[in-house]
């Protein structure tokens, strides 16, 4: 999948995405914000109520999605037969897709009315989903082949150095603006913060490599390098800059989304659990959709 086809692939899932939430929403707001014991005078009740022909139906594509798009990455990511069918950052993205807009089905199933044992599976749904952006986050910290394959330190290493000496070769115009680069890709600079300070540190650092790159843009622009040049020399230097922000920082990614791992699955294996009581209970009782 080229740059161009994988961006059309992301922006749909994000069109999609919001297009469910506020879709459903703005159609369904004047009975959803009823209190509960108006709505079932509402012409709408019969059609948006958890058992209705719209409010099941949102619980059953919204369930068919979030366990497909478990299965289906789990499958991918563990299958060695499969190893070479998509690459596995295309398939995360997809399983994100269908875990996220699974849920705003659910919520709308519930007609934003839970209790007793059903709300437990509703707030762990809540948990595994925003646990999943913040796994997501961290994924995106620890470097990785095209695969989905962690690169090991040594590679990491070469690679940034191999990064480094091509820059400084093609950037000597401006020797302040190489002794900065160098600081800001100094690896050094991420292994004293701990975990609680990172997230200020990365917040500041965001600025400040902005404000670096827009010198940097500048300063090429007077050097006279053809437009598509410096492109490339910008994104070089970007480059060179994560590359060293994540090898800092990757003993720490690695071990703190192993204690995400140990997070994300209990929230995602107590939602399953009591969804398919839920279900076998629905059916047990004859509530039946279109069938």
């Amino acid at each position: 999948m080229n740059k161009s086809l994988h961006k059309i692939y992301v922006t749909t899932f994000f069109v999609v995405g919001v297009a469910v939430f506020v879709l459903l929403g703005s159609n369904g707001y004047q009975y959803y914000t009823k209190p509960i014991e108006e709505r079932f005078f509402d012409p709408s009740n019969n059609a948006l109520k958890p058992s209705g022909l719209w409010g099941h139906g949102f619980g059953i594509i919204g369930t068919l999605m979030m366990i497909i798009g478990v299965s289906i990455y789990m499958i991918r990511k563990r299958s060695r037969r499969l190893f070479s069918f998509g690459y596995l950052k295309h398939w995360l993205e997809l399983h994100i897709f269908l875990c996220t807009v699974g849920p705003i089905l659910v919520l709308y199933h519930t007609a934003f009315k839970f209790g007793g044992i059903v709300s437990v599976s509703f707030w762990s749904m809540v948990l595994v989903v925003l646990s999943g952006i913040i796994g997501r986050f961290i994924y995106l910290q620890i470097p990785r082949t095209i695969q989905g394959k962690e690169i090991d330190m040594e590679e990491l290493l070469s690679m940034r150095q191999e990064l480094a000496d091509k820059l400084k070769t093609e950037m000597l115009f401006d020797a302040k603006l190489l002794n900065e680069l160098d600081e800001l890709a100094s690896p050094e600079r991420y292994k004293s913060i701990n975990l609680v300070e990172s997230v200020i540190f990365l917040t500041k650092d965001f600025f400040r490599i902005r404000k670096f790159l827009r010198k940097l843009k500048k300063n090429i622009a007077k050097a006279g390098f053809y437009r598509n040049r410096r492109k490339e020399l910008i994104n070089k230097a970007q480059a060179e800059i994560i590359l060293s922000r994540r090898l800092g920082m990757l003993r720490t990614m690695q071990n703190l989304f192993r204690y995400w791992h140990i997070a994300h699955l209990p929230f995602a294996l107590i939602m399953f659990v009591i969804m398919i009581v839920h279900v076998l209970v629905t059916l047990t009782f004859g509530y039946k959709w279109i069938f």
